[in-house]
């Protein structure tokens, strides 16, 4: 149905706005030793299965996984200094510096 109106406001030549949605991750401390990740897309889709890395500052990867059914991803808080890659494909890249979680 939308992709009828689509070409039908395209024929007759109304303007026609495209809907950009952009990756969106955000860390927490769960408790004192887990941090959980959930991320989605900015106009609301969840993003079930896509890939996280914690990586340190050496840029060894120290947990590698993808988000859960709800779109999250829980992990034990490294010691060191580190950041969270939501690699969502192409362009759709979040990072997550070790200080933005609490």
């Amino acid at each position: 149905m939308k992709r009828l109106a689509l070409i039908l406001a395209v024929a007759v030549g109304l303007p026609v706005t495209a809907a950009a949605h952009y990756p969106v991750c955000a860390c927490t401390m769960k408790d004192a030793s887990t941090v959980r990740c959930e991320g989605g897309f900015s106009d609301g889709t969840p993003a079930p299965g896509v890939p996280v890395e914690v990586i340190a500052y050496d840029e060894q990867v120290i947990v590698r996984g993808v988000t859960d059914e709800t779109s999250g991803f829980e992990f034990a808080r490294p010691s060191g200094e580190f950041f969270v890659l939501f690699d969502a494909g192409p362009g759709h890249v979040v990072e997550i510096d070790h200080p933005e979680i609490r």
